[in-house]
């Protein structure tokens, strides 16, 4: 069985850390995945020894550039961590925040409208040179996810993914895709 989930970087990326950041004319910037490449993906292949056995089955990235674009350090680890992260830049030193919001689809499709609920889904969140902060903490595709994104600061980390491969499914291909989407009041 492969299953395929579609991240999507609505604006763009970082590291495994929080630093804070100059303020400065109003700006909002976050990256999931590469860079100008369009949609990465995340995929797991299945083996029909294992299937359905709930032993968590690591997922594979599709992404090339594990660099931060605030310090081109090397964050996260191929093929098995998605680079995440970017910034809320605004005047003056306010407690204004933005929201990340983490929103996937009620479930994976097949071709054959077979599905798996996207919540067997779930991600741990770290990287090379992790200074201990975690600006979007572990979780699962369950619902909507919104985090707190603080004014001034820049936040990236790295995400593995894991397919619960908690039933029996039929044989095929499973899509979806997940949208992050950083905005302000």
């Amino acid at each position: 069985m492969a299953l395929c989930a579609l991240l999507l970087g609505v604006l763009p990326a970082a590291r495994a850390f929080v630093v804070n950041i100059n303020n400065g004319s109003r700006q909002l910037y976050f990256r999931v995945g590469d860079p100008g490449t369009g949609i990465n993906t995340v995929s797991v292949d299945v083996s029909a020894a294992v299937l359905g056995n709930g032993v968590a089955q690591q997922m594979r990235s599709n992404a090339v550039d594990t660099n931060s674009e605030y310090d081109g350090f090397a964050r996260c680890n191929l093929p098995n961590e998605v680079y995440v992260g970017g910034y809320f830049r605004r005047p003056g030193n306010g407690n204004q925040s933005a929201t990340l919001t983490i929103a996937p689809p009620v479930a994976l499709t097949s071709v054959g409208g077979i599905t798996i609920p996207f919540s067997d889904i779930s991600w741990t969140s770290s990287g090379n040179g992790d200074s201990g902060a975690q600006p979007f903490p572990a979780g699962s595709f369950s619902s909507n996810t919104s985090v707190n994104f603080p004014s001034n600061t820049w936040r990236e980390s790295c995400h593995s993914f894991k397919y619960a491969n908690s039933a029996f499914v039929a044989a095929g291909t499973y899509s979806g895709r997940v949208l992050y989407t950083l905005s302000s009041p």
